[in-house]
């Protein structure tokens, strides 16, 4: 038991604790300041289908051909790879003015997506929260 002790206080043990303490709350921070600072809002499946009823929403799914194939959210569009990887937006052109809700399986990679297409010049680009992950477990309609 005393070994314990003295093993757990041990200064240079301590000391790694501390610091790694210390680096994950201010990931913790920098993660929520950087949420709330980004010009990317996230939106809830409830805000998400509000916004496709109410302002006629762009849905842009960036998931592979196949997860697409599998279930994707009723009206969506689908881009692939190759057109994301040159920010190719010209399938969206015509839909500039209006909100755009990018899509991806866990809500992750679409916030790539989603800078692109604000670099790119539309104004109105959002994020799913949770991807199609939360858009099923909210048991959502989904097209197959």
């Amino acid at each position: 038991m005393d070994q314990i002790i003295e093993f757990a206080t041990s200064t240079q043990l301590v000391s790694i604790l501390s610091i790694a303490w210390v680096a994950l709350v201010v990931l913790i921070i920098y993660s929520y300041v950087g949420s709330a600072l980004s010009p990317i809002k996230e939106l809830s499946t409830h805000e998400a289908t509000l916004l496709m009823n109410k302002e006629d929403a762009v849905i842009l799914d960036i998931r592979a051909p196949n997860e697409f194939k599998a279930g994707h959210i009723l009206g969506s569009r689908q881009l692939k790879a190759d057109e994301l990887k040159e920010a190719n937006f010209t399938k969206l052109e015509k839909s500039k003015d209006k909100p755009i809700i990018v899509v991806c399986a866990m809500g992750i990679s679409a916030k790539k997506t989603a800078s692109q297409l604000l670099k790119a010049g539309f104004e109105k680009v959002t994020v799913l929260k949770g991807g199609m992950n939360a858009w099923q477990s909210a048991s959502l309609p989904v097209a197959k």
